[in-house]
């Protein structure tokens, strides 16, 4: 089993209960999710936009490879209704956004997917909720 860490956001319709349901499906498609930061809300990041984010981040335990996860969770966005990614610093409002952090102590440089995910440590709205998970680790 690897241990992996992915951010969620919504900043469309009802952001809790998109986070809650992309959660749901991780967790029936991905693997175990073993830990569940708080609810976050922030600014957009990168672009202006008048509706603001719902942030959080999760553990899961999973069989899945690095792609495997990419490819899931990119499926689940889609299902839930997130048509237009990202691209070239371009940011979108977005009804979920699913992002991996971390999978294990593996680094993976793909044109399409990188871990450690490399915009983290800029973004509060991704660390603050880390932390709060991987505190769990050290207690």
């Amino acid at each position: 089993m690897h241990q992996i860490y992915i951010a969620l956001g919504s900043n469309l319709g009802n952001r809790k209960k998109n986070i809650d349901e992309a959660i749901t499906r991780i967790g029936e498609r991905v693997g175990t999710v073993d830990r569940c930061s708080s609810l976050i809300e922030t600014k957009p990041w990168g672009f202006r936009s008048s509706h603001d984010f719902m942030n959080c981040c999760i553990g899961v335990r999973t069989q899945l490879t690095p792609r495997g996860v990419l490819d899931t969770t990119q499926y689940i966005e889609r299902e839930l209704g997130r048509h237009e990614k990202s691209k070239n610093g371009i940011y979108h409002d977005r009804v979920i956004d699913i992002d991996i952090l971390l999978y294990d102590h593996v680094k993976v440089d793909e044109p399409d997917l990188k871990i450690p995910h490399p915009l983290m440590l800029e973004r509060d709205f991704v660390m603050k909720p880390l932390k709060e998970i991987l505190s769990v680790d050290r207690k």
